[in-house]
């Protein structure tokens, strides 16, 4: 089995740092660990939480088009139903707001999908990203004069350590939208990059690669934004319905 990992991960192209071109997409590295049913599940898991983002982001108004991997593209624009998978729990759907129901299955549907396959990589990524969602989220009440505790998502499943201070720090003092999100890009980069599992031959090592690919594109997809001089922000962070609430 380490061998055939191995091979899996030695026959991908490498990965430069953020600002690099992406030297391949995310269905093209589906593909490629399609022969591995328990990885190609975890890193499908990962992905479809990009395509969350970028289904709210469109939906919002701030991106003009959508490139799901997991997600039909009519699912990503609201033109048809979403997967089971994507199903707002019955104890979430009067607590939260609907775009709030929907991140909390995203985030227990990839947690439930890394426990199944074992895979801590996805366990400990969804434990960082619900803590790090949910402290923006408190930020932007607090900034709102919201009540910060209407709008955690999966809160049982947040890594309790993570000290994210300096990063909602660094986002509340960006200087636009685009700055702010590539500040938050550059926090998870450094986290998978303390997490990757490097050399390791394991399937944690390809969850990570799917990782790192997935925030180069997100990257990408801000500068493409700054370099056309467009309003789209490619998401932004979080929840959007803290903002619709004060409209």
């Amino acid at each position: 089995m380490r061998l055939d990992r191995g091979y899996y991960i030695s026959a991908l192209p490498s990965l430069g740092d953020l600002g690099t071109t992406p030297p391949m997409n995310a269905v093209e590295l589906l593909d490629h660990l399609r022969p591995i049913p328990a990885v190609h599940q975890v890193v499908e898991a990962l992905f479809l939480l990009d395509d969350v983002l970028q289904r709210e982001a469109f939906l919002a108004g701030e991106r003009q088009a959508v490139e799901p991997t997991v997600l039909t593209p009519a699912q990503a624009r609201n033109e048809a139903p979403l997967p089971a998978e994507l199903a707002v729990p019955s104890e979430s759907a009067a607590r939260v707001a609907q775009v709030d129901g929907l991140w909390e299955a995203a985030f227990r549907h990839a947690d439930a999908v890394a426990r199944e396959r074992g895979n801590g990589f996805l366990t400990r990524w969804v434990a960082f990203e619900v803590a790090l969602r949910n402290a923006l989220a408190s930020a932007r009440a607090k900034r709102l004069k919201l009540d910060e505790s209407q709008y955690g998502v999966a809160v049982d499943l947040s890594d309790p350590r993570a000290d994210l201070t300096q990063a909602v720090n660094e986002w509340l003092a960006a200087s636009t939208p685009l700055a702010g999100l590539q500040a938050l890009i550059r926090v998870r980069w450094a986290w998978v990059h303390e997490h990757d599992a490097w050399f390791s031959f394991r399937d944690d090592e390809l969850a990570a690669y799917a990782a790192k690919l997935m925030l180069l594109h997100q990257w990408k997809r801000v500068a493409d934004a700054e370099e056309n001089g467009s309003a789209d922000t490619a998401m932004d962070e979080p929840s959007l319905s803290l903002e619709r609430a004060t409209r």
